[in-house]
């Protein structure tokens, strides 16, 4: 992993420095197990059979059960422990939206995932910051990304 730059929230030009085409290193693995999807299924509702049928989904489109799009969106934070930048100086940080999100690929019960960062852009947002990155989580040894998501933090 690379080493980690630091830079001030409020220092635009900086973070804008940082903007790549290219994507930060792998971060850490994380398995995404059926009871996970099975507890994702309870929260939110969603018992769609390719989640946690498990019979029926083996013989479904995907060869066995996937983990809900929203499931591994919602890993984004924990997996996200490879970025090579830290945002310093804050007092608040505060999820404002997506500009883009795709489902490119499933991700099978069982499969380890991870990610890797790079930041978009910077601008100035009132009295913040407002930083765009985007972030691809893959099966580990996928070459397509299951999930490809440009996300938007405001800092403060």
């Amino acid at each position: 992993m690379s080493d980690i730059t630091e830079v001030a929230f409020d220092d635009i030009d900086g973070i804008n420095a940082l903007a790549s085409d290219e994507f930060g290193a792998f971060g850490p693995a994380m398995e995404v197990t059926q009871e996970m999807i099975n507890t994702f299924a309870d929260v939110t509702g969603d018992h769609q059979w390719i989640h946690v049928d498990i019979e029926k989904a083996n013989a479904g489109p995907f060869g066995g059960p996937i983990a809900h799009g929203f499931l591994t969106l919602s890993l984004v934070a924990s997996l996200r422990s490879g970025d090579t930048f830290k945002i310093t100086g804050i007092t608040n940080a505060v999820n404002y939206g997506a500009d883009k999100l795709r489902f490119m690929a499933p991700v099978p019960a069982g499969a380890s995932l991870h990610a890797r960062t790079r930041i978009l852009s910077a601008e100035a947002k009132g009295t913040g910051t407002l930083l765009k990155t985007e972030t691809a989580i893959h099966v580990v040894d996928s070459e397509k990304p299951s999930l490809i998501y440009h996300g938007l933090v405001l800092y403060m």
